[in-house]
C-alpha cells in the first residue's frame, strides 16, 4: 500500500498554523504584544529564509504552554481552531486527501509545528497518522521541552524513518507534498515528490528535478 505523506503549513492549510498561534496569543493578550510579535515574525521569517535556530524557536513558542495550565490552553485552542482554522482550510487538500484515500493508500501528515497545535488540524482532514514535534507533558502540565528531536528538515527524516520501523510501512511509490524547501531531505526520498504553492527554492528545485508542482488555493 503506498504512503501518501503531507506537509501541513502552507500545504493542506493556506498558512503556517505556529505563527498563527503566536499571533493569536498576542490578539488575546495572553502574551506580550511588543515583544511577542517582534520574535514570531523574526522566527518565522528565518524559516522562510532556511535559517531558523529550532532550538530556540521551540523554547519560545512552547514557552505558553508551560506557563498555563492544560485546560486553560485547551480552551484556547478550542477557540483558535475555530476562529483561525476555517479560513485557510483548504477544500482542494481536502480533496487530495480523499483521492488517496480512495486508492486505498496509508494517509500521514509531517509537520514542524508542535502536535498541541496540529493534532486536532490534521484530524479535520481525517488523517490518522501524524509525525509532529512533540511537548514534553509531565504529570498533565506541558515543561517547555520536546521529547526526542525537532521534527524539522533532516529530522523529519529521522522521526520517518523511525515511524516506518514501527509500523511496517514502506517508501515504495510513496508521494510528499510540500511547500518548502525545508523539506528537500525527505522530497528526495519519496518516489513522488510534489511542491505544493512552493516558496521561490523549492519552485527552481523542483522545476530542475522534473518534479510535478501543483496549486491547491486556486
Amino acid at each position: 500500500m503506498a504512503l501518501a505523506i503531507f506537509d501541513l503549513d502552507n500545504t493542506l492549510i493556506a498558512d503556517d498554523s505556529d505563527y498563527l498561534w503566536g499571533q493569536f496569543l498576542v490578539d488575546q493578550g495572553i502574551v506580550d504584544r511588543t515583544i511577542y510579535e517582534q520574535i514570531n515574525a523574526k522566527f518565522y521569517e528565518d524559516y522562510r529564509q532556511g535559517t531558523l535556530d529550532m532550538v530556540a524557536f521551540l523554547r519560545f513558542a512552547l514557552k505558553p504552554l508551560a506557563d498555563h495550565p492544560i485546560e486553560q490552553l485547551h480552551a484556547w485552542r478550542k477557540q483558535f481552531l475555530a476562529e483561525v482554522i476555517p479560513p485557510i482550510f483548504l477544500k482542494a487538500a481536502a480533496e487530495l486527501v480523499d483521492k488517496h484515500r480512495a486508492l486505498g493508500h496509508t494517509l500521514l501528515v509531517i509537520t514542524a509545528t508542535n502536535r498541541f497545535i496540529t493534532a486536532p488540524i490534521v484530524e479535520m482532514y481525517g488523517i490518522e497518522n501524524l509525525i509532529a514535534t512533540t511537548p514534553e507533558l509531565i504529570d498533565g502540565s506541558y515543561t517547555g521541552e520536546i521529547i526526542g528531536i525537532p521534527c524539522f528538515q533532516a529530522g523529519k527524516v529521522t522521526l520517518l524513518n523511525e515511524w516506518l520501523a514501527k509500523t511496517g510501512e514502506s517508501l515504495k511509490d510513496s508521494y510528499f507534498y510540500s511547500d518548502s524547501h525545508n523539506d528537500l531531505p525527505l522530497l528526495k526520498l519519496v518516489d513522488n515528490p510534489v511542491a505544493v504553492n512552493p516558496d521561490d527554492t523549492l519552485r527552481h528545485f523542483a522545476e530542475t528535478q522534473g518534479w510535478a508542482i501543483m496549486n491547491l488555493r486556486s
